[in-house]
């Protein structure tokens, strides 16, 4: 239909086979085929100009109406999937975070927000999650992350156990020490925890979680000493409630990504979100999360 139209506005086959960018023969073949489906002459092909039957008058106006509509359907369908709109899922690991959710949904009220409160890395194909916030390094070729902002690897353990045990001077004074080691889902738990200098130091297991907010519970009840993130215990920090462990020895920086499946097609809800999430979380949080 669009080829027929384009050889009635251009006045001949050739100048419409130059505007669809095909070999003149190729729209001559496809014309005669045309007419040939109708069952009747469209066109009358004359030395200087194209003249229309008026079977090919009656299609022609037909035609431009059909077109016309189609179009205006396809730049609908176009205006529509620019807008986010559906349902986004939303994995979350650590705090800080509400207000970027907030301002997301004020700014898009056709997005239903489906947040997941889970601080250890599930698979996002599985459970349908369209993007993640996670605290830690990616290592998942079916992901793409971006790095939002760095947060620190703390020791810290509750007075109550370190008045019990003792405040290490010295990692010689640390080794021994009953931890709480986190790791992740299909991961082995370490031996080991960072120091800032690069190297690790042995540490004796007493619990393993992939959960860092049990981590916390089991440090505050005075199990023993616990590696997190310094924004997820600062408030504990704060209140005493915890204390951090050789804070100039033991740690590492880590850092906090935007996490989204790798597809061929990122939906409006997902890619706004992850544009607007670049900016926003920027504002919330630092350059690295443990000012916080």
């Amino acid at each position: 239909m669009t080829e027929f139209l384009a050889v009635i506005s251009s006045g001949s086959i050739s100048g419409a086979a130059r505007k669809l960018n095909v070999e003149r023969a190729t729209l001559s073949r496809r014309m005669s085929a045309l007419e040939a489906k109708l069952g009747v002459r469209l066109i009358h092909r004359r030395t200087t100009k194209l003249v229309l039957t008026g079977a090919g008058q009656e299609l022609h106006r037909r035609a431009r109406h059909v077109v016309a509509s189609a179009e205006e359907a396809w730049a609908s369908v176009r205006r529509l999937d620019d807008q986010p709109r559906g349902l986004l899922r939303v994995s979350i690991a650590g705090p800080h975070f509400d207000d970027l959710f907030i301002k997301y949904l004020l700014d898009f009220p056709n997005v239903e927000l489906e947040i997941l409160s889970t601080s250890h890395h599930i698979d996002m194909l599985a459970d349908g999650v369209d993007v993640a916030v996670r605290i830690g390094e990616i290592d998942d070729e079916n992901l793409i992350a971006k790095k939002i902002s760095t947060d620190r690897l703390v020791a810290v353990a509750s007075p109550e156990y370190l008045a019990e045990n003792g405040m290490p001077k010295n990692i010689a004074g640390f080794k021994g020490a009953q931890c709480i080691v986190g790791f992740a889902a299909g991961w082995t738990p370490s031996k080991t925890w960072p120091l800032l200098n690069g190297k690790t130091v042995e540490i004796k297991q007493r619990m393993t979680t992939n959960e860092v907010t049990t981590m916390q519970a089991a440090a505050l009840s005075g199990l023993g000493c616990a590696l997190l993130p310094s924004s997820l215990v600062a408030d504990n920090l704060e209140n005493g409630r915890l204390l951090t462990i050789l804070p100039d020895v033991i740690g590492k920086e880590i850092p906090i990504h935007l996490v989204y499946v790798d597809r061929e097609y990122i939906e409006p809800k997902v890619r706004v979100f992850i544009d607007r999430a670049m900016i926003v979380v920027a504002e919330l949080l630092p350059p690295k999360a443990t000012n916080l």
